[in-house]
């Protein structure tokens, strides 16, 4: 694990970015006080959910919600 200051890190991005690409940890520290940690980065396990697969499937029934300013707001009606 490496420790450098933020006026290193400004100076000297690029070496430290291949540093981390190798696997290793880069602390970025403000007067001896860590602030940051730069560490590889790992992709989602899996892609984002596209909107709108339901549409059509799932519906509101005509239940009564109780409140009507809750109905108005699932309605859309303001």
């Amino acid at each position: 694990m490496t420790v450098v200051t933020v006026h290193e890190a400004k100076t000297h991005l690029s070496r430290l970015l291949a540093q981390v690409e190798a696997g290793e940890e880069v602390i970025v520290a403000r007067a001896d006080h860590p602030v940051a940690r730069l560490v590889p980065f790992e992709p989602a396990d899996r892609p984002p959910r596209p909107l709108g697969r339901l549409r059509d499937r799932a519906r509101i029934g005509d239940q009564n919600w109780g409140d009507a300013e809750v109905q108005a707001l699932l309605e859309g009606v303001e």
